[in-house]
């Protein structure tokens, strides 16, 4: 598991483009038989990394986005849905439904402080695991509430009496509020998606065992100590450029 941080990894990336330079500047000196340690090689590695490093970073920023539009249209739910509940108590239906209204309505007000604390504010130093978990937890918690208030939505429709003037309280309002929370947390689910695929790719990128910047980065190294000497000041050069590597 990547237990890097976010900084962690940029820096790793940022040493490697340390290193291509130190070894440009050895010109014809430095020519390596495996073409991964090439020149063109090596820079054809940082490429790759700092476009996974950027990706990651459009998609962060994606999801962050998301989840921010979620908060906002979960926000007033549970005040939304205590004003069904309320219209319906009014319209004379019979106290079986409001009882079984208001059972729903406990349920989404119960939830909310747990779930929206969770929810909105992953942190980009916390390790992959420890953020994946915290996100599906949260995940759960707004699956339900929409469960729920797909739930209010059926009981008052199936309710004749229930017929407000106002245009978002009608059940044609309500299903259009559904609507909009459904969309709301798949744009999430989505973006989270892309943003967990770019960390994979991040992390084979900069990590693979066999084409990782940081594998390939200690062949270089090798490389430069076995060519100049490991007492060379070539060598000394880059053996004191550090790389975090994945635990």
């Amino acid at each position: 598991m990547i237990s890097t941080t976010e900084t962690g990894h940029a820096k790793n990336v940022a040493n490697f483009q340390q290193l291509i330079s130190f070894c440009e500047g050895y010109g014809a000196a430095y020519n390596p038989s495996r073409s991964e340690l090439s020149i063109a090689g090596i820079q054809d590695a940082l490429a790759k990394a700092q476009a996974a490093l950027t990706d990651l970073k459009n998609a962060k920023s994606a999801f962050d986005i998301a989840t921010n539009s979620r908060k906002e249209a979960f926000a007033d739910l549970p005040k939304f849905s205590s004003q069904v509940v309320n219209f319906l108590a009014a319209s004379g239906v019979s106290s079986l439904s409001v009882a079984d209204a208001k059972g729903i309505l406990r349920k989404m007000q119960g939830r909310r402080a747990a779930e929206v604390k969770v929810a909105t504010s992953p942190a980009t130093a916390v390790p992959q695991a420890t953020e994946d978990k915290r996100i599906s937890v949260s995940q759960l918690s707004f699956d339900s509430l929409i469960d729920h208030f797909s739930k209010l939505v059926t009981a008052v429709a199936q309710q004749k009496q229930y017929s407000p003037n106002e245009a978002n309280l009608s059940v044609a309002g309500l299903q259009t509020k559904l609507d909009e929370l459904n969309t709301a947390n798949g744009s999430v689910i989505k973006s989270f998606t892309s943003l967990s695929n770019a960390r994979v790719n991040r992390n084979n990128v900069l990590y693979n065992p066999v084409t990782g910047i940081t594998q390939i980065a200690a062949g270089v190294k090798l490389y430069v100590k076995s060519i100049f000497g490991a007492t060379s000041p070539q060598y000394k050069q880059i053996s004191a450029i550090s790389f975090t590597t994945a635990k």
